[in-house]
């Protein structure tokens, strides 16, 4: 599966992911050209190798009218856009249309975090940092690249936040900014000894549209590995890795079957050693109507598990069943990756459970977040889930 991983041990910014991108792509002049005739007021992008700490990578500035922004003085030069101002951009910008609903769903997850660390409405938002001109080239810009590599899946490894205090319109704030910090919930954080903001709000909406999930670097074979430098001097390399390449196909997996026949026990009694097992860490465990000897009506339970969980589920099974043996078979699994995503709705946060691979993508709320706010708004499980993927839609 073609995957693209970004390492984010130094945290990310629009310019870094950015930059990391432009590295992977066949033609980078083609592509800045692209970007640079989208017709932005004075707006320019280039691209130029960067070292930090003695590795070189490509470092993207973006002038407005041949100055490169400061994002300190923002809010004395421009104008400010609000959300409206940036959708009537983007809207008019000869890309596909994919590229804008990828632009727009960032940003509005931006407004939606500062809308909720300002305590104002989401109209009400008027973008310092971010509603600039050189913010929506850089977010243009990643999601353009990001659709013309058109990997299957995007992942990315825990963000690196920083720690300390950064320097804002509004004074002086806590690292992670408290719009980054929103917009990484669900997502592992951490912070460490460098101080200073590692993680902007656009490197953070960037990283939370696209990638499926966050973790440890899949097995994969990459073919092109590019690197974003960023604009500040650290102690460690100050970049953005992106490695593309092949992901094995999920299905190489084994796990045990261990299994026994019960003809002397009650369904509670089953059903609590089902429990039991489960909680011990067993894949599934499940029963099946079986006839025994003599014409008993029996029960074959089946219990699913790690070969490193042997020793333990044997334990439960003795412990918990009357049976006198269990019989262990080895089985091969295919599997589909699975990974979960947390969905903003009108009512509230929604988890939501995605499987991929062996070319399908299936996408499913967790049940006991649908079954709460069905309580709650007092409606059946089918009517709030497909109001859950409305709200999904519409962002």
């Amino acid at each position: 599966m073609k995957t693209l991983y970004f390492e984010c041990g130094m945290g990310a910014a629009g310019d870094m992911l950015l930059a990391a991108l432009l590295e992977l792509l066949p033609d980078r002049q083609a592509f800045l050209d692209q970007i640079n005739g989208l017709g932005l007021p004075g707006v320019h992008i280039s691209a130029a190798p960067g070292t930090k700490c003695g590795i070189t990578g490509t470092q993207v500035t973006v002038t407005v009218h041949g100055e490169e922004e400061d994002h300190h003085h923002h809010h004395e030069h421009h104008h400010h856009s609000g959300l409206h101002d940036i959708e009537h951009i983007i809207e008019k910008f000869a890309l596909p249309e994919q590229v804008k609903k990828d632009a727009l769903a960032v940003y509005r997850l931006i407004a939606e975090a500062e809308s909720h660390a300002h305590g104002r409405p989401v109209d009400h938002i008027h973008f310092h940092e971010v509603g600039t001109l050189d913010a929506i080239a850089d977010i243009t810009g990643v999601c353009l690249a990001a659709h013309l590599l058109a990997p299957e899946r995007v992942l990315a490894s825990p963000v690196h936040v920083g720690c300390g205090q950064v320097r804002c319109v509004h004074g002086i704030l806590p690292v992670p900014a408290p719009a980054t910090a929103h917009i990484l919930r669900g997502a592992p954080i951490y912070g460490g000894k460098i101080q200073g903001e590692l993680c902007t709000p656009t490197g953070a909406a960037l990283l939370k549209h696209f990638a499926c999930g966050f973790g440890e670097m899949p097995v994969m074979r990459a073919a092109r590995i590019g690197y974003g430098m960023g604009k500040k001097d650290f102690e460690a390399a100050n970049c953005v890795r992106a490695f593309l390449g092949d992901t094995e196909e999920s299905g190489n997996d084994e796990a045990l079957e261990l299994r026994c026949n019960l003809d002397d026990m009650t369904g509670e009694a089953i059903s609590f050693a089902q429990e039991r097992l489960l909680e011990g860490g067993a894949l599934e465990v499940f029963t099946t109507a079986v006839g025994m000897k003599k014409g008993r009506p029996g029960v074959l339970l089946t219990c699913l598990c790690r070969a490193a969980q042997r020793e333990d589920m044997l334990r439960l099974l003795f412990r918990h069943t009357t049976t006198l043996g269990v019989r262990e078979s080895l089985c091969k699994r295919y599997i589909l990756d699975r990974s979960q995503r947390v969905i903003e709705t009108g009512y509230g946060p929604v988890r939501v459970k995605t499987a991929q691979g062996w070319g399908v993508t299936r996408e499913k709320p967790e049940y006991e977040d649908v079954a709460a706010l069905a309580r709650e708004h007092d409606i059946s499980m089918q009517e709030m889930e497909r109001r859950i993927w409305e709200a999904d839609h519409d962002n």
